[in-house]
């Protein structure tokens, strides 16, 4: 039991389009995502000497203070770029499907 409106949607063009376009950005940013916490995490495994480096000569910050900083601010750097994206361009190409399937 499927929608005709859901199937018109389905197989129109932009729609395909949209598809093509916001998948594999998703999983290419998922990856990175995955790459870069999984790394911050094994190196807290595998090479706690690394990460518990002193930064200064007083050793008050250790190396995985700031690394650990960069994974969040990757984190919000990717966020904001999907955000950018989307609503530049998947909502353009949503605004232009549901005009040309609501007709």
């Amino acid at each position: 039991m499927t929608d005709p409106i859901v199937q018109k949607i389905q197989s129109h063009p932009k729609y395909q389009e949209l598809r093509a376009k916001r998948n594999p950005l998703g999983v290419t940013l998922t990856i990175l995502m995955l790459i870069v916490y999984y790394g911050y995490v094994g190196l807290i495994a595998f090479d706690k000497e690394f990460l518990a480096a002193p930064l200064g000569p007083n050793g008050v910050t250790t190396l995985g203070v700031p690394i650990g900083l960069g994974v969040i601010l990757f984190t919000i750097g990717i966020t904001v770029y999907y955000v950018r994206v989307a609503n530049n361009k998947f909502d353009t190409l949503t605004e232009e499907l549901l005009k040309d399937v609501t007709k």
